[in-house]
This record gives structure tokens, C-alpha cells and sequence, in this order.
């Protein structure tokens, strides 16, 4: 089980962009993921006729290692570590390592 997945709020806790907060767009590979708004680079793109894409440069959010990021626990307003609970009914949830508290509902 993924402890942060797409759609989750993350807060950046290492880096250039240290502190921003954004949601998960989408889980890269199995140590990165892409965050709205965090990791902004700039980048020359070609133009391309056949998908209609006009070139220059373009502002275009890039992976960052899962490390750098942290779930944000709206209860305390900070980051927080996610672990597993294994419920009555055999599911199993995350949750807040700092209050308990239920990610997956």
C-alpha cells in the first residue's frame, strides 16, 4: 500500500521549494511523483504541427523524490508521517502517525 497517492495534499519539506504545499497530479514511478505547483522548471519546447503544439518556453512541473515530500494533516496544520492500521473488517487504511486520525475514510 502506497502511503501517498495521487490526489493526497503534500507539503514540501526539502529542496528549492521548501514549504509549498500543492496536491498529488500523479505517482511517477515507485520513489517519485509529480505536485502541482512545486519543481517548476522552465523548458524549450519544439513546435510540433501534427499535435498542434506552437514551440518557445514553457513553465512545466517536473518529479520530485518522495522524500522531499509529506503529507499534510489538516488537524495540526503540519507534515505529517503515515502509517497503517488494519481495520476490524480486514481493510486497511492510513493514517496521522501524529493523532491517529483516518487519511482513507
Amino acid at each position: 500500500m502506497r502511503k501517498i497517492r495521487k490526489g493526497d495534499d503534500v507539503i514540501v519539506i526539502a529542496g528549492k521549494d521548501k514549504g509549498k504545499r500543492g496536491a498529488v497530479l500523479r505517482v511517477v514511478d515507485a520513489e517519485h511523483l509529480l505536485v502541482e505547483g512545486v519543481n517548476v522548471v522552465k523548458k524549450h519546447e519544439r513546435p510540433n504541427p501534427m499535435k498542434g503544439a506552437t514551440g518557445g518556453i514553457v513553465d512545466k512541473e517536473m518529479p520530485m523524490h518522495l522524500s522531499n515530500v509529506a503529507i499534510y494533516n489538516p488537524g495540526t496544520k503540519r507534515a505529517d508521517r503515515v502509517g497503517i492500521r488494519l481495520l476490524d473488517d480486514g481493510r486497511r487504511v492510513r493514517v496521522f502517525k501524529s493523532n491517529g486520525e483516518m487519511i482513507d475514510t
